[in-house]
């Protein structure tokens, strides 16, 4: 089994889109992976922490923290 990992960032316009809009960018991706082969498997949710950047002489520093990706696995046989 071969696998696939593809960041998904959800663009969406909250002051006139609606949930629709994600589900139809995820869909997008979902059938587009679709016709090259590849099968959907899941979204999953990688958190990570980003390092502290003490910016020049503390100028500019800012906080480490953790952040949250969405990922979109596919899989498709060797």
């Amino acid at each position: 089994m071969e696998y696939k990992v593809i960041p998904f960032t959800a663009r969406m316009d909250q002051k006139k889109d609606t949930t629709a809009v994600v589900a139809s960018q995820l869909e997008g991706m979902i059938n587009q992976q679709g016709q090259q082969g590849w099968n959907y498997v899941r979204l999953e949710s990688v958190s990570t922490y980003v390092q502290p950047d003490p910016g020049c002489f503390g100028i500019g520093a800012k906080p480490g923290h953790m952040a949250s990706y969405q990922m979109v696995v596919f899989s498709r046989p060797s």
